[in-house]
């Protein structure tokens, strides 16, 4: 075994530490979440927390490490006799991104519990974890059923297996510890909320620090042991630490007026559900133990705040985690005891005594600038001599006929758009798919091991040999042969590939700022859907990859924020740098299917006949049998209908922005028309 890095020895970084080392004072706290950026300690840090666990005594030969002074009488390995506990290191259990439902939870054998009437069970990594660290590195990677599972196991403390009314339970209490990178994609806001704590690393931007990290893991990299052991003393004394404020936790005093600051702070910043406040009243418990205090302060429910709160504010997926710091001082201090109340009203200060309500919407973000909404064309009630400011050579705009980006206009919920027929894709929510979790549709013979027991197709196909296997009993005589797996049909995520028109003639302001709402809400039902999604764009005289298909869905919202707009339509390399992201996609994932999304008005200019080319251009993903979906984005009283016309030669379908609410009336879901199907 590796010797693991010392966590006394990691340099900076003190939010990440001290959420992992509150955990270990007060699992009750819930976990931590570990957000940011690759090559931030996030993993070398939770693995070295493990050294730093004081030992467990187990029941010797319990598989569920049942606790001998009070073994889990439900314990699968039970009932335990009175024997003398065997002392050994807490583990850390790491769940593979890739794991399967079985892994995690535990098999059951179906074909022993129906034939033999036994519950034979093989533990999953749950219970290996049990009264350890479950550590998921990249959660935000795993499949949605397996964060189900893996939350509820550890909200609950126990670990269910129920196969065709065959059940298993076992304890599970485990510190959980998750990292991730937020430019791989996001956890939905519910599951966030599942983790006690969040903290957000970054590298350090110190030259001295930076040097230190090098430094240190230059020498560890060298001489493992040699470097832990120059570490040991303080190793030792952060071991001897946690293990005191574990003893000082019970006896921590939590006052009415702290519980007071903490359910005003929750109610503040307008988090959902009371789980913030307990979590509060956890963190800033064990922040106390941790000092050495036996009283928890004010001081205590800031830090609470800071960790337990900025993951459970985001209001829309989009929204960056973080709190306005200003705004949780005025509020302790509001809610905090009152002294020296006087009728007389206080000084207001520089500020004339006006807050400024919600600091900006958090995180100091200073309001749009007028400057960021140049206009490109006369709106309504401008006057010509209001235009020109975007003429060419005008100071403040682009040259070459680039405008300036404006801000997407309110995004709203849209319409279902999914692929035809059934595919074999990544668990989602978008399109009907082959899934291990699902309605039941039929069954087959297992291919490997058996995990979802069609009952009726075993018992009739068993049925029928009973004489023959010499039958005496009630009971059924089943066979390996016999056993049916279900199958079952659920919904998969797809890659939503948007191709979108930046150029000039979709450059007015008003339309261009629905175009990007459109887009956005797009991108919201995507992360609402567990899509992978990617971002071309095209203007000017070529196209680009503004984007490559990734599972972040707020970097996609960025980029969309800044893309300028100008230039001529070249629609036909718009289409074709699609067909290229395509068919690399499909090398990599060749299971999850595509759906091409087009938004733009259907002009085509540019070159030696755009038009034709662009119609080659759509015929060639026609031909592949890519869905696609016209947004068409043409608007005035004289319309061309050249959207439509290249969603013909899509094979898809179109629609107009109108359509593409959810609540609009103009039309009916429209499903997208796949290639084939359309020909």
């Amino acid at each position: 075994m590796s010797t693991p890095y010392p966590f006394t020895a990691i340099v900076g970084q003190d939010d990440l530490r001290l959420g992992l080392l509150l955990n270990a004072v007060s699992p009750a706290v819930g976990g931590v979440l570990v957000r940011g950026e690759k090559g931030t300690a996030k993993s070398t840090a939770v693995r070295a927390l493990a050294a730093l666990m004081p030992e467990v005594s187990v029941v010797p030969g319990c598989r569920f490490s049942c606790d001998p002074v009070s073994p889990d009488p439900a314990c699968p390995d039970g009932p335990h006799a009175e024997a003398a506990g065997a002392a050994r290191a807490a583990r850390t259990v790491e769940l593979p991104v890739g794991a399967s439902e079985d892994r995690l939870v535990g098999a059951l054998d179906i074909e022993r519990a129906l034939s033999e009437g036994v519950k034979a069970f093989e533990p999953g990594l749950l219970a290996d974890a049990h009264r350890g660290i479950l550590y998921v590195d990249e959660v935000n990677l795993l499949h949605d059923h397996l964060v189900d599972l893996l939350l509820d196991a550890a909200a609950m403390g126990a670990s269910y297996v129920e196969r065709e009314g065959v059940s298993v339970r076992h304890a599970a209490r485990f510190l959980l510890v998750g990292t991730m990178n937020p430019e791989e994609g996001e956890l939905r806001p519910q599951l966030l909320d599942r983790f006690g704590l969040t903290v957000e690393v970054s590298a350090s931007r110190d030259t001295d620090e930076r040097v230190e990290v090098v430094r240190r893991r230059l020498a560890y990299d060298d001489d493992p042991e040699g470097f832990a052991a120059h570490w040991a003393e303080e190793e030792g004394a952060l071991r001897e630490r946690i293990a005191a404020a574990r003893v000082l936790l019970p006896q921590v005093v939590l006052s009415d007026g702290v519980l007071r600051q903490i359910a005003a702070t929750c109610a503040a910043f307008e988090v959902d559900g009371m789980r913030a406040d307990i979590v509060m009243a956890r963190t800033a418990t064990a922040l106390a133990a941790w000092a050495g205090r036996e009283e928890v302060t004010a001081d205590d429910v800031r830090q609470a705040a800071l960790l337990a709160l900025p993951h459970r504010r985001r209001r829309n997926p989009f929204d960056a985690p973080g709190l306005d710091e200003d705004k949780l001082d005025r509020t302790l201090d509001e809610a905090g005891p009152q002294e020296n109340n006087d009728d007389d009203d206080p000084d207001p200060g520089p500020d004339g005594g006006g807050d400024g309500g919600d600091g900006g919407g958090g995180g100091g973000v200073p309001p749009q600038a007028d400057g960021d909404r140049t206009p490109s064309a006369p709106e309504d009630g401008d006057t010509p001599s209001q235009a020109p400011e975007n003429a060419p050579g005008t100071p403040g705009r682009p040259p070459g006929g680039e405008q300036r980006p404006v801000a997407a206009a309110e995004p709203f919920r849209t319409k279902m758009l999914s692929v035809p027929g059934l595919g074999e894709g990544a668990a989602g929510r978008r399109s009907r798919a082959r899934t291990e979790h699902g309605r039941t549709t039929g069954a087959r013979r297992p291919q490997g091991s058996l995990t979802k027991l069609h009952l009726a197709a075993t018992v009739q196909a068993a049925a029928p040999h009973q004489r023959a296997r010499g039958r005496a009993g009630r009971g059924l005589v089943v066979r390996r042969d016999d056993l049916r797996q279900a199958t079952r049909e659920g919904r998969e995520g797809n890659l939503v590939l948007f191709v979108v028109d930046a150029s000039g003639s979709m450059a007015a302001r008003q339309r261009m700022s629905a175009v990007k709402g459109a887009v956005l809400s797009l991108l919201l039902d995507a992360y609402q859907r567990r899509d992978k999604v990617g971002l071309v764009t095209f203007r000017g005289k070529e196209a680009e990859v503004a984007l490559p298909p990734t599972s972040s869905v707020d970097a996609a919202a960025a980029r969309l924020e800044s893309l300028p707009t100008g230039g001529r339509t070249p629609l036909a390399a718009g289409l074709l740098k699609a067909h290229d992201v395509l068919r690399v996609e499909r090398l990599r994932d060749p299971s999850r299917r595509p759906l091409l999304v087009v938004v733009t008005d259907g002009r085509a200019t540019g070159g030696p006949e755009p038009v034709a080319l662009a119609g080659r251009a759509a015929r060639l993903h026609r031909a592949e049998g890519a869905a696609s979906v016209v947004v068409d984005c043409e608007s005035g009283y004289v319309r061309l209908g050249l959207a439509g016309e290249l969603a013909r030669e899509l094979g898809g379908t179109a629609v107009t922005l109108d359509e593409l609410r959810a609540d609009s009336i103009a039309g009916l879901v429209k499903d997208v028309t796949a290639a084939g199907r359309a020909a």
